[in-house]
């Protein structure tokens, strides 16, 4: 029997990744693993053990060491476990709620409409570098009061992040390294001066926020930016490729939100829960405990698999296939409890704008015969996305 790190690791399963978690729950839902270094990591695949772990940080940490993504910044507040955690989410979540971003939605429009006019009256596109990571980059901008003109810097630095230009480790880690310097001395240098001349952007109520009555500090200020923007772009990036590959391969579905765009909200949901973009987060066990029949200790790390538990057929029911008209639809793409995704009333309006209008110009798009999409592992991104469609006479 296989391990679910040789399943959920192996090179198919980011190209498949429903028929790999079918085979995880059918074989070993969840396993506690050890390395070579004899450091043991637990994996959680399904529905039931990954709201529980979601739901129970005391148990299941998200703090520094937990959650290392390469950052040398503490990203606030993924970082930070409760009774602390509140306290920033208490700040944040205003900035984020659903009246708040509908107030973007004619700003969200329009950008998405100028990166659609770039390409739209040539019959084709690399979605993935020409629409799927421009676009959040773009809006990340105009959430936080950037000006667009910063769009190329912030892309440049968004592939020596993801994607270095080499396969060297050390030089990958360097070149990582430098791009998360010149990241901070950024925010640093755009907070100073939104402190100095202060508008309507999210970046200038970070500058000039409180948190229970004291000034936010430099470095909260600083591991909020840099959580933002981790979240703001890959994640959509993803979820876009993923969700445009769907439709792209199931053109009679398609024909559906072509017809009625007002499905387009229920389409994003089923298809978050079916192609989970962000597979797995991280956790930590601060203490010994029992989950679905396993022994885990503490200091063991964790794996918890949502991508896994949104096809769990003991939660959903048809888990095994898309239904765009699925009631109650209790996916855990955004994750759940406390850490629940603080951005994804803004990832959501983003997503349907850019189905809409994507559908609205471009209703029928397909992948190119020869060629064969294949995505990133943990994070699902297309390496690369060629589309082509029919031109209109004028």
């Amino acid at each position: 029997m296989a391990s679910i790190p040789e399943i959920l690791f192996h090179p198919d399963a980011a190209n498949n990744p429903q028929e790999a978690y079918a085979r995880i729950h059918s074989e070993c839902p969840v396993t506690r693993e050890a390395d070579m270094n004899g450091n043991s990591t637990v994996y959680l695949t399904r529905y039931a053990d990954v709201m529980w772990a979601l739901k129970h940080p005391e148990v299941f940490s998200s703090a520094p060491g937990a959650v290392d993504i390469g950052q040398s910044q503490p990203l606030i507040p993924l970082q930070v476990d409760p009774p602390e955690h509140a306290k920033y989410r208490r700040f944040l979540d205003p900035e984020f709620s659903p009246r708040r971003m509908a107030e973007l939605e004619p700003d969200v429009r329009a950008l998405t409409n100028e990166v659609l006019d770039r390409f739209v009256d040539k019959g084709g596109c690399e979605f993935h570098q020409e629409f799927a990571t421009p676009l959040p980059s773009a809006l990340f901008l105009r959430l936080m009061g950037l000006p667009q003109s910063d769009l190329e810097m912030f892309l440049g630095w968004r592939d020596d992040t993801i994607r270095p230009a080499s396969s060297d480790p050390e030089e990958m880690s360097a070149i990582r390294d430098r791009a998360g310097k010149a990241i901070t001395a950024y925010f640093m240098e755009s907070l100073a001066e939104k402190t100095r001349n202060p508008d309507d952007g999210l970046l200038t109520r970070l500058a000039n926020g409180e948190i229970e009555g004291r000034p936010v500090t430099a470095e909260e200020k600083l591991g909020m930016c840099h959580l933002l923007l981790l979240a703001g772009l890959d994640t959509v990036t993803a979820t876009l490729d993923c969700m445009i590959v769907f439709l792209a391969r199931n053109p009679e579905m398609r024909a559906q939100i072509v017809a009625d765009p007002s499905r387009i909200p229920a389409v994003i949901e089923e298809l978050l829960r079916w192609d989970t973009p962000v597979a797995l987060v991280a956790r930590m066990l601060t203490s010994d405990t029992e989950i679905g029949g396993v022994e885990v200790k503490a200091g063991d790390g964790c794996a918890v698999v949502i991508g896994a538990a949104d096809v769990d057929a003991e939660e959903f029911e048809r888990a095994g296939s898309v239904d765009f008209d699925r009631p109650a639809n209790r996916h855990v793409a955004f994750g759940a409890g406390p850490h629940r995704c603080l951005g994804s009333h803004f990832a959501r309006l983003e997503l349907r704008v850019a189905i809409e209008e994507w559908h609205r110009r471009i209703p029928e798009y397909s992948i190119p015969d020869e060629v064969e999409v294949n995505f990133t592992p943990a994070i699902r991104q297309a390496m690369s996305l060629p589309l082509d469609w029919p031109l209109t006479k004028p």
